[in-house]
């Protein structure tokens, strides 16, 4: 049976993809076909602002615009910021909130029908609202 899901990597778990933490992350990323995974444009934007305030770590642009070219990057689109508007409505109805980065990502992941993976406890209020994994354990 061939994968169809897309997986949208948030921030977090890009960066750790990038520093070589979590074990699971990478047998996740051999397990799973690049094609199916992909960054939100607002992470790319997180990753450089990254590296434009760490001048100092020499290697690091170079790691990060590697990886940058190995993964598909989805730009942001009118559809994109139509489920924004609804999804971020819906959370302060519900007196739940994100920061306004994290909310744009997962915006764009419910946009695109992908499952949003990250560790970050911070999303996981919006699982009823789309789907979410954590690569980073063996569970």
């Amino acid at each position: 049976m061939v994968n169809t899901k897309r997986y949208m990597l948030d921030t977090n778990t890009a960066s750790y993809i990038i520093k070589g933490d979590y074990p699971a992350l990478k047998t996740h990323l051999i397990n799973v076909p690049m094609s199916s995974i992909c960054i939100s444009a607002i992470t790319e934007a997180e990753l450089l602002l990254g590296v434009a305030k760490k001048p100092s770590a020499k290697h690091l642009p170079m790691i990060v615009n590697e990886f940058l070219l190995r993964v598909e990057i989805l730009p942001w689109t009118s559809q994109a910021a139509k489920v924004y508007a609804k999804l971020r409505a819906t959370c302060e109805k519900e007196g739940k909130t994100l920061s306004c980065m994290d909310m744009l990502i997962a915006a764009h992941a419910k946009a695109e029908n992908a499952v949003l993976v990250t560790k970050d406890g911070a999303f996981y209020h919006l699982s009823k609202h789309l789907e979410l994994e954590d690569w980073t354990s063996d569970e």
